[in-house]
Order: structure tokens, then sequence, then C-alpha cells
């Protein structure tokens, strides 16, 4: 009976250890930036011994990353409950029929995440590390954000269907329209994140989308 209880009581002590390693990646290097940020420092600020980071991760860089995934699932799942459809899959664009209702739905969650203390200071540590460090910059894309922007290019294709959009425009370029401008605003300060910007962002991108 005792054996039955152990692996429970083993998998609840692992979840806390790598919850509290999560938060501990994501506040220390919004604290002292990526270079800065150590596995010893992670596990002392966990509370964990850097034996246990090493157990399931091989760098500092897997886990801020994991880290990351982390953070942006809790996000959908939170965006996910305010969608005004019946589609329940956390990871997605809603599909009602309306493009414009569906991308401003998903831009204004977006905002919501930019403007969020605890994604945007870790967030904006490891994108500008992206920008001098190479190797992590690439991860950086590949891991957390072409997936994101995968689901545009799914949505839009969807819309490429339905006649809502030009059959030969290539989503993925299409995307930037609204993606990458708010970014960029984000990034570079250089005005504010609010849902009438990005309302505005789709709505000056369809007009520019309509079929011919």
């Amino acid at each position: 009976m005792a054996q039955n209880q152990s692996a429970p009581d083993a998998t609840r002590r692992s979840e806390r250890s790598r919850r509290a390693i999560y938060d501990a990646a994501l506040a220390l290097v919004a604290e002292v930036g990526y270079p800065k940020t150590t596995i010893e420092g992670i596990a002392s600020r966990a509370g964990v011994g850097k034996q246990t980071i090493y157990r399931w991760w091989s760098s500092k860089a897997d886990v801020l990353l994991e880290a990351f995934l982390d953070l942006s699932g809790q996000a959908a799942e939170a965006a996910a409950q305010d969608r005004p459809s019946a589609d329940a899959s956390p990871y997605g664009i809603p599909d009602t029929g309306d493009l414009a209702a569906d991308l401003k739905h998903v831009l204004r969650a977006t905002v919501d995440e930019l403007r969020d203390p605890a994604f945007e200071a870790p967030s904006r540590a490891l994108a500008a590390e992206g920008v001098v460090n190479e190797e992590l910059g690439r991860r950086f894309v590949a891991t957390l954000l072409e997936p994101q922007l995968q689901l545009y290019v799914d949505r839009l294709r969807s819309a490429q269907e339905a006649g809502d959009v030009r059959p030969d425009l290539d989503p993925r370029i299409a995307l930037e329209l609204f993606v990458s401008p708010l970014a960029q605003r984000w990034l570079q300060y250089t005005g504010p994140i609010t849902y009438e910007y990005t309302d505005t962002l789709v709505d000056y991108a369809l007009n520019g989308l309509a079929p011919r």
C-alpha cells in the first residue's frame, strides 16, 4: 500500500519542483538578463539542488524555453475561456467565419500577454539577448515564435478556402501585416499597445487582403 502512495507523492514533488524552477528562471532572467542567469542561480532561487535541474535540462536555455512554453500555454488556456466560439482548443485562432473578429480577438489576447509583467519582463530579456546571441535567437524563434505564427497561417488559409482572402496571397507573408507592427511597437516602445491599435492593424490589413 505504501508503494502505491509513493508514486503520486513523488510526482507531486517533481511537479512542485518543476514549477518552482520555471518561476525562478523567468524571474531571474527578467532581473539580471540572460548572460547573468545561471543554473546555480535558478537552483538557489527555486530551492532545489543544481543536479535536479541538470536531471531534466542540459542548459539554462532549455530551462528558459520550456518555462516560456509553459507560460504561453497558461496564457492560451486563459484566452480560450473568453473565446467567442465553440472551439475549445486553447491552441489556435478561432474560426467563427468572421476573419476580422477572429484576428482581433487573438491580437487583443496578445496585447494582454505583452502587457502582463509576468510575461513582458522575461520576454524582453530573451528577445534582447536573441539579437546578439544568434543560437539563442534561432531557438527562440523555432521553439516559441514559429508555432504561434503557424496558427495565423492556418486561419488565413481557411479564409482563403472560404473566399474571404485572395487565393494568390502567401499567408506567411500576409500575417506580418498585423503581427510585425505590433512586435516592433512593443520591442521599441514606438507607441502604446492597445486593443484599438491591434483592431486598426487588422482593419488596414484586411482592406488590402480583400478579394479583387
